[in-house]
């Protein structure tokens, strides 16, 4: 019976790190690294690299989908991959407009914080995934993670808000471009306004979490 259950587990035995969508995560990080090396002197490779890196994002996500292979590590290489090469972005933009660096860092701290809580309190909370959000969450959140559409529009034009900034040091920008700046700044402000909502809801998860926790040690205590 043992040797029927150690063929079986070797038979169905998977490399989560060679799925498709992870190789996908990879090569957005190769990307991702080989734009922060031009970009302080080709700024066309730069920004090239950097925006196919993130048109990867959109990716990666219908390929675990379409071949069945969603996981854990992948979400989270998703989630670090995307907030590293944004703050890589940010701490360049922060040396070349001096004077908007506490912005800079502000949008960092943001970043970093409000995904971190989401996803703590999704995994605490018992989710699967941290896309999963019931009716009760807030409405702009769960319209943010369960509108593939809406989802890349706030991310694509989060970025590409940046990626216009970085172009705007090296480049004369024609009215196109001034378009897509603003159009794109409007889409950024939105994207910070769900990361403050994503606080705040990761924030009143974890306290409910905490206050039945509390219920249930201190009607325990009682029973004892």
């Amino acid at each position: 019976m043992s040797n029927v259950n150690s063929r079986s587990k070797l038979e169905y035995t998977e490399n989560v790190f060679l799925f498709v969508p992870n190789i996908i995560g990879y090569t957005r990080i190769a990307l991702a690294a080989l734009s922060l090396y031009y970009m302080e002197w080709h700024p066309k490779a730069c920004a090239s690299l950097y925006c196919i890196s993130c048109l990867l994002d959109a990716v990666d996500g219908n390929a675990a989908r379409y071949f069945d292979q969603c996981s854990k590590f992948g979400a989270v290489l998703d989630m670090v991959t995307d907030r590293s090469t944004t703050t890589c972005l940010l701490c360049f933009l922060s040396l070349q407009y001096p004077s908007w660096t506490i912005l800079f860092q502000f949008l960092i701290s943001l970043d970093f914080s409000s995904h971190y809580m989401h996803m703590y309190s999704s995994m605490t909370a018992g989710s699967t995934s941290h896309k999963k959000l019931s009716e009760s969450d807030y409405k702009f959140l769960h319209l943010y993670y369960n509108s593939s559409t809406v989802l890349f529009i706030m991310c694509a034009g989060n970025e590409l808000f940046f990626v216009a900034l970085y172009c705007l040091k090296f480049f004369t920008l024609n009215l196109a471009w001034w378009v897509l700046l603003v159009v794109s700044g409007v889409i950024c402000f939105a994207k910070q306004f769900i990361n403050v909502v994503q606080i705040v809801n990761a924030s009143k998860v974890l306290a409910n979490i905490d206050q039945e926790e509390r219920r249930q040690k201190a009607l325990s205590a009682k029973q004892e």
